[in-house]
């Protein structure tokens, strides 16, 4: 993890810009894509966002005890669903794409225009668009 300085501005131009942004999206795409078949099945992808354990930490669902076991599977499954845009039960590199894009430009637009200070984690989209900004002013 590092400190970095960032705004909405960061994010947005890495993600618009294809090249870029595919290549760090079609590498984590691959790195969940256990069984190589080209497709994120439920199960690849729930482990995933389970392992980072993204709504107890960041939603602080399971310090309230009012979220069971049934209730939080049943959130990571609409989260699934928000990524398997046909409804077919497997993400495939387009959706996947698709659904991380809308994620970025919303975090963009959060971030607004007003730089910010933040811990982000090696390898994360965030720390690959800050890493690309720095490339490009020097």
């Amino acid at each position: 993890m590092s400190v970095e300085i960032l705004d909405g501005r960061t994010v947005q131009s890495f993600v618009e810009d294809e090249g870029a942004f595919n290549a760090s999206v079609d590498g984590r795409f691959a790195a969940l894509d256990a069984n190589h078949d080209g497709l994120l099945s439920y199960a690849e992808m729930a482990g995933e966002l389970m392992s980072l354990r993204v709504l107890e930490k960041h939603f602080g669902v399971d310090e309230t005890g009012v979220i069971g076991p049934d209730e939080l599977a049943a959130l990571y499954r609409g989260l699934f669903a928000r990524f398997d845009r046909d409804g077919d039960g497997a993400v495939d590199r387009e959706e996947f794409r698709a659904e991380m894009k809308e994620v970025m430009l919303a975090v963009a637009s959060g971030l607004g225009f007003l730089p910010v200070q933040m811990v982000v984690e090696e390898g994360s989209f965030l720390k690959v668009a800050v890493d690309r900004e720095l490339a490009r002013a020097a």
